[in-house]
């Protein structure tokens, strides 16, 4: 359940020039017409190519905004492509990113060139922004300053502090209410599957191969569903729990970030010759607890008081590769009484980009709209504070995440059941320490995907891990796309990082933060 709302690693890829390129316009399809939402011809591509992206052309689909009136309202999809080279074609491989709110037009480029060249030379690899989010229109934007430092505290204490963010939230409702409200009823997996099938007519391919990240597992899977004759084949990284969607899979998420912060501060205690702050991991996150406590008072910079602290560990949890950038911040303040480099950690980490109020209203639109979350605020005080109570490291940072489904002004659905019997084989990817969709859901999905594979990374504790380096994972991934056969099979993890690595630009081609540039934080 990634949400690209945090800065993205970007930063350190250059990946600039692929997102400048598909910033420009778009050539629209034309007007829905014939057969019931079915497009008059395929999409018109354009060039837009970029230096590491070369054969990348661009397109938009007008699909209907509410798809039970195929003649109503029209809204827009952006979509991106790297066309087959192979004589012979499996047909088109649609991406995502996940989030949900995730942007994936870059991740098309991305997954071509990782996968091997006969493999990738026999898909049409497509990227799409979902409704609502990036380049597709309309684009939903409920309110600006959402995350605006310095905010209060994630855990509150007192009445007051429980007041001021209850405060934010119902604010952020009540305006995705009166900004958005024609287009919320229509924003949501379901309605996001739907586009998938559009984008399929569209293409005129029989069938479609789907290829997922995080929330992306969920949005294939529920796809799936509503097409099980339609796939091809389907690869599903860091599978969502399709039983807790969303409130109870978030609760998971409070306890398996809490643990793998702790597998942060143990690293850290490991590496006490470098960052000299103990060599008893309680002893260090002891330490790491009274960081966030001075910050209560005296917010670093001006900027980065306990819920920002937060939101810039937290992508240590999402991956490991960034554990020595934070690892040297959390030393500087805690051992020399330097705040700057943790305020640069918070520039690169944790502050908002410019776009992120698009990304956090889809994440909300569709994760307040998919299911059921409780209207009583009772229940959410006594479910964070006895989660808190063994998990203290996010719970409440994510209840406020997602705390405006509370007050969601469109009703909620009812989340479909995923269970499926009509599929080829899946083949689905998790880590068994990945904090951000815990291993249990990966064990969830496969029972309620018939014939479906798991591929374990046994150790690893990073979300989103296919075509990340791994060499054992991304061949079984290959060989899956290649004949589409797969089987059970454990994969060891590849190493934690060193505190050299911090000293040292991640170069373009480091898999792992190429892709978790793409990916971002949250969710």
């Amino acid at each position: 359940m990634l949400h690209p709302l945090k800065k993205r690693a970007a930063v350190l890829l250059s990946i600039s020039t692929v997102a400048a390129a598909l910033a420009g316009p778009v050539t629209a399809a034309p007007a829905p017409a014939g057969a019931p939402g079915a497009p008059k011809a395929a999409p018109a591509w354009t060039g837009c190519a970029t230096p590491r992206y070369p054969t990348l052309q661009c397109a938009s689909l007008k699909v209907p905004l509410d798809h039970d009136r195929p003649g109503g309202r029209q809204i827009s999809l952006a979509l991106t492509r790297v066309p087959h080279t192979a004589a012979s074609s499996q047909g088109p491989l649609l991406v995502n990113p996940g989030g949900p709110g995730g942007s994936g037009r870059a991740l098309a480029g991305f997954v071509a060139s990782a996968l091997p060249q006969d493999v990738a030379a026999q898909y049409d690899v497509i990227g799409f922004d979902p409704r609502g989010v990036g380049k597709s229109e309309p684009v939903l934007d409920c309110t600006a300053g959402h995350f605006k430092p310095v905010r209060p505290d994630s855990v509150p204490r007192d009445a007051a502090t429980e007041r001021a963010n209850l405060e934010r939230v119902r604010s952020f409702a009540e305006s995705c209410g009166t900004r958005h409200a024609d287009v919320l009823p229509h924003v949501g997996t379901v309605s996001a599957a739907r586009d998938i099938e559009a984008v399929r007519i569209a293409l005129g391919a029989e069938r479609i191969s789907y290829f997922g990240y995080s929330y992306g597992t969920y949005l294939g899977a529920v796809y799936a569903k509503l097409h099980p004759g339609r796939v091809h084949r389907l690869v599903l990284d860091s599978v969502v729990d399709p039983a807790g969607v969303w409130y109870e899979d978030n609760l998971a998420q409070d306890r398996a970030f809490d643990a793998r912060h702790k597998a942060f501060l143990a690293w850290v205690a490991k590496y006490d010759a470098t960052y000299r702050l103990g060599t008893d991991p309680e002893e260090v996150e002891e330490r790491w607890y009274a960081m966030r406590e001075s910050l209560r008072a005296t917010p670093a910079g001006g900027k980065v008081g306990p819920a920002e602290l937060e939101d810039t560990y937290m992508p240590g949890g999402y991956y490991n590769g960034y554990w020595p950038n934070l690892a040297e911040a959390f030393a500087a303040y805690a051992r020399d009484e330097d705040p700057k480099p943790l305020v640069a950690a918070y520039e690169r980490f944790g502050a908002v980009e410019p776009s992120a109020g698009n990304g956090y209203s889809v994440y909300t639109a569709v994760q307040c709209r998919d299911s059921a979350w409780p209207k009583d605020w009772n229940r959410w005080r006594a479910d964070m504070w006895r989660t808190h109570a063994e998990a203290p490291f996010m719970t409440w940072n994510n209840a406020w995440y997602n705390a405006p489904c509370a007050f969601w002004p469109a009703e909620s659905l009812r989340a479909p059941d995923v269970t499926n019997a009509g599929l080829p084989p899946a083949l689905l990817l998790q880590a068994t320490e990945d904090a951000a969709t815990p291993f249990g859901g990966a064990l969830s999905m496969r029972d309620r995907l018939k014939g479906s594979a798991l591929v374990v990374e046994e150790g690893g504790g990073n979300h989103g891990i296919a075509l990340t380096g791994n060499k054992c994972l991304d061949e079984k991934v290959a060989a899956y796309l290649r004949t589409g056969t797969a089987a059970d099979a454990t994969c060891p993890a590849q190493p934690a990082p060193t505190p050299a690595t911090a000293t040292r630009a991640v170069p373009p081609s480091a898999g792992g933060a190429a892709l978790h540039g793409l990916l971002g934080f949250r969710g």
